[in-house]
């Protein structure tokens, strides 16, 4: 059923954000290895130390896409506590992230993509690579700021305090390694200042720069859909991934927005006769809220869900102002 398949999609996304917090966001590959355009990861070697808490943060997105690691990580939630193994490696320039739950119900993770974009391009537009676009992005909507050096998993690490300049986001600590830039400890603060998740790293056996390039996301325009959303919180862009799944001639729609640091997803799909549909209104996936509306568009009935890791009131207003284009008419 389509309800099932967002429903596992949902499930996807709220464990690749609980397996996988700490690192940098990759996109879907979508270009021949050997063809696409490369960022080669040995010029990090040759790059001064950050001397600012954006730096450093620019610095972490970089070293996430170029550094192989394996790692043993502790994750601590309002749902208990996971202890879990990480590994990462660069195939053929291809980024390959897998984890695996270590305590509890067997739970295997891998992914694989690539340098993301930070948004869709036009014909007349040049587009930058994810970690140098949301650099510059984040400082409009985030204070960052450097706390005191601490030891992370035996390694000295740098702390940046990542405060939100309005209450439509999440902020962060994170606590990077001060060789590497790799994260080694993110904590979660919600719109109340609680900390709503703790994940990292215990061990980490010492990490290596890729000795090549990593592929970069081609370039791509944004696909089409009848829907769009009438109001996101300011600072979130349309994110550059597979958008549309299509099985059995039912179809979903799903799009990703983000501001650098905080994301959420966008998923509608038509409601057919006899078809197992979600509960309407607000659902907990881990440390991620699910907004769940089913709306009439176009004398169709339609499943609307918003997901992500952002204060409910911002779900339900994203969820409550999708707008619609026409039908055409069948004169």
């Amino acid at each position: 059923m389509v309800g099932r398949r967002i429903a596992r999609r949902l499930a996807f996304l709220s464990s690749a954000a609980l397996l996988f917090p700490l690192s940098s966001a990759i996109a879907e590959t979508q270009a021949e290895p050997s063809q696409a355009e490369r960022f080669d990861c040995r010029q990090l070697a040759e790059w001064e130390q950050p001397g600012s808490p954006l730096e450093w943060f620019e610095r972490s997105l970089w070293a996430s896409h170029c550094h192989t690691f394996q790692a043993r990580a502790v994750r601590i939630g309002i749902d208990g506590v996971r202890t879990l193994a990480l590994s990462r490696d660069i195939q053929d320039g291809i980024e390959r992230e897998v984890a695996r739950f270590l305590d509890g119900p067997s739970v295997f993770f891998e992914r694989r993509g690539l340098i993301g974009r930070m948004t869709w391009s036009s014909d007349d537009e040049e587009v930058p690579a994810s970690p140098a676009g949301i650099a510059r992005h984040i400082e409009q909507y985030y204070r960052l700021g450097m706390g005191s050096d601490e030891r992370i998993a035996n390694r000295s690490a740098v702390r940046l305090d990542i405060e939100p300049l309005d209450g439509m986001r999440f902020g962060q600590r994170l606590w990077l390694d001060s060789q590497t830039a790799l994260p080694l400890k993110r904590e979660l603060i919600d719109d109340r200042g609680r900390v709503v998740e703790t994940f990292q790293l215990t061990e980490l056996q010492p990490p290596e720069l890729h000795s090549g390039g990593v592929v970069l996301d081609a370039q791509r325009p944004p696909p089409e859909h009848p829907w769009r959303p009438g109001w996101l919180p300011e600072g979130f862009i349309d994110q550059p991934i597979d958008t549309h799944d299509e099985q059995h001639g039912r179809a979903i729609g799903h799009r990703l927005y983000s501001d650098g640091l905080s994301t959420l997803s966008l998923f509608v799909e038509p409601i057919e006769e006899g078809q197992e549909r979600l509960i309407p209104g607000l659902h907990r996936l881990g440390i991620s809220l699910a907004v769940v509306r089913h709306v009439v568009a176009n004398e169709h009935p339609m499943q609307v869900v918003v997901m992500g890791e952002l204060p409910p009131r911002v779900l339900v207003q994203v969820a409550e102002n999708l707008t619609w284009r026409e039908a055409p008419s069948r004169e």
